[in-house]
């Protein structure tokens, strides 16, 4: 339990609960040593990237399927859309959690057809993509999921089949232009019916070279013209238009440059791409590589080209992971559904929102090995509590951060969101060094800090993790004198990394008999004391005190 006093945010308490730990590469747990190690965290006012909230989520609508490169989001047989859990574990995210409908399979699903015509549901064959027949979306369950989507409060973003009417070519491609009379059908009934859709995406990872199927990027940009296009029909008397959404697969430079300059600056609202950097689920390796600084990474030269490509091209689109479940083939039991792939999703969150992400979709919600939500019981698993706490506390503005130790501490910092000050998310990859982390700002307390260090190598201070000396926030000393900071520690059960269990401050997060997600309560530390960040240990500190001109509400 880290000391202090308790600040609550919101919800309510819940009782613990006990999941099965263990994987075929063993228990792990933290290390019994805790060593004074220290380091400085340099908080720059230069980020401004208006990006950091977990908007958006994947929702699977039904089973498990074969393993293939990516996961499946099939439309039936349906989740239980009455369940408690589900709809309070959606409602917690406020503003509303965006939701992303679709996946491998939408590029095969057919939308409702009226009386007289069979709405036949996927059926399993070897011999088609992805190894099912086409399906079909009935209407009745269409509106059942809109309910759903007002009960909860939810947004969507619903994945459109952009493969009807293509037709095989000689290089492999599909060709032809996009047939848009089913999907037209289904967007003038959504429209009739008041459904509000966020945002209209047409296919599934059929850029560059594909997963399954591609398509040329020259004739991708004419059919998201031709979407767009029947978007501003519909919806001519609308004040406010979805948002047209593409392409929704893995970022390939070249074709990426050709659809954004194709579709014009004005005319593609988001850009969106996936991310499965860790390779398979099944890889043994994957704890190793969740907790290898130079594997995460591997994903800067991604965001970072595509941060460039949408500057350099003046489009007004922006950029939204569009899907990421991390490993491929439904993630690994015990690994992408426990705590260990908190260490893997908040850096991710942290790395996206640098890079001018304005969204992030988390494979998935409910379904395979890496949702949200347990896919039986809809009981949080521990990214859960990890995006709710990033939801609630990181704002909108990003903040330029060095660290001057170790690469195995992670370091994220943005603006406080809906509050003074800044928050931190300080992310431990060492399962032997605790490290006590002290913040300064840029400019004459950088400085000074600069001195200590120097100071501390001449007599010998050798540390691992370098500490910084706090010679006052930024505020000044005065907003300093008894100031308190607001300390969020998520840890293992038992210390175990494959745990399904998180402690939140020392305490088990788990809904209540009701269903109500728990409270999320804060420890209140007094702010001159450097961070403690244990062994496989994640931090979010929120500095009411800290002034950081980028984050003044006026700006």
């Amino acid at each position: 339990m880290v000391p202090g006093r308790v600040a609550r945010t919101t919800g309510r308490h819940g009782g613990g609960r006990r999941a099965a730990g263990g994987t075929s590469g063993g228990r792990r747990r933290r290390a019994a040593r805790r060593r004074g190690d220290r380091g400085g965290l340099r908080v720059r006012d230069v980020g401004l990237v208006a990006a950091g909230q977990v908007r958006l989520r994947h929702l699977r609508l039904g089973p498990r399927r074969p393993a293939q490169p990516v996961s499946l989001c099939p439309l039936a047989p349906p989740q239980d859309l009455s369940n408690k859990v589900l709809l309070n574990a959606v409602r917690a995210f406020s503003p509303p959690l965006l939701l992303r409908l679709g996946g491998s399979l939408q590029d095969k699903v057919m939308y409702g057809y009226g009386a007289g015509r069979p709405c036949a549901p996927f059926v399993r064959n070897a011999s088609e993509m992805h190894g099912f027949s086409q399906g079909c979306l009935p209407l009745r369950r269409w509106d059942d999921l809109n309910a759903f989507f007002r009960r909860s409060g939810a947004k969507v973003v619903f994945g459109l089949n952009a493969l009807n009417g293509r037709v095989p070519l000689p290089d492999g491609s599909m060709g032809g232009p996009w047939d848009y009379t089913n999907a037209a059908s289904l967007i003038r009934y959504t429209a009739n019916k008041g459904y509000r859709i966020h945002g209209w995406e047409l296919g599934n990872e059929l850029s560059g070279t594909g997963v399954g199927a591609r398509v040329g990027a020259d004739q991708y940009a004419a059919d998201v013209i031709a979407l767009k296009a029947l978007v501003d029909d519909v919806y001519r008397s609308e004040p406010s238009k979805p948002l047209v959404v593409a392409p929704g697969g893995f970022f390939d430079q070249a074709w990426f440059t050709e659809l954004v300059v194709k579709t014009g600056p004005d005319l593609l609202s988001v850009v969106t791409h996936h991310v499965y950097n860790l390779g398979p689920g099944r890889d043994t390796h994957l704890i190793d590589k969740i907790l290898d600084p130079s594997t995460l990474d591997g994903m800067v030269s991604t965001f970072s080209d595509l941060q460039r490509l949408l500057k350099s091209t003046g489009t007004s689109a922006v950029a939204w992971v569009g899907e990421a479940g991390g490993a491929y083939n439904s993630g690994r039991h015990l690994v992408t559904d426990a705590f260990v792939f908190s260490f893997w999703f908040l850096d991710q969150l942290g790395m996206a929102a640098r890079f001018d992400t304005k969204s992030y979709c988390r494979q998935s919600l409910v379904g395979g090995n890496y949702g949200l939500l347990n896919t039986t019981t809809f009981q949080p698993n521990p990214d859960y509590y990890s995006a709710l706490l990033w939801h609630r506390l990181m704002g909108t503005k990003v903040l330029a951060v060095t660290f001057s130790g170790t690469n195995k501490i992670r370091a994220y910092a943005h603006c406080a969101r809906d509050s003074p000050g800044i928050t931190l998310l300080l992310i431990n990859l060492s399962g032997n060094a605790t490290a006590r982390v002290s913040v300064t700002a840029q400019g004459a307390a950088a400085a000074h800090a600069h001195r200590h260090r120097h100071d501390a190598r001449k007599h010998g201070g050798g540390r691992k993790f370098r500490h910084v000396h706090v010679p006052g926030f930024a505020g000044g000393g005065e907003a300093a004198a008894g100031a308190v900071r607001h300390e969020y520690h998520l840890t293992p059960k038992d210390g175990d990394l494959t745990s399904q269990v998180v402690m939140l401050n020392g305490r088990a997060l788990a809904t209540d008999a009701a269903g109500n997600i728990p409270a999320l309560e804060a420890v209140e530390v007094d702010a001159a004391r450097p961070i403690a960040v244990t062994p496989y240990s994640i931090v979010f500190a929120r500095v009411p005190h800290f002034s950081a001109p980028a984050c003044r509400v006026d700006r």
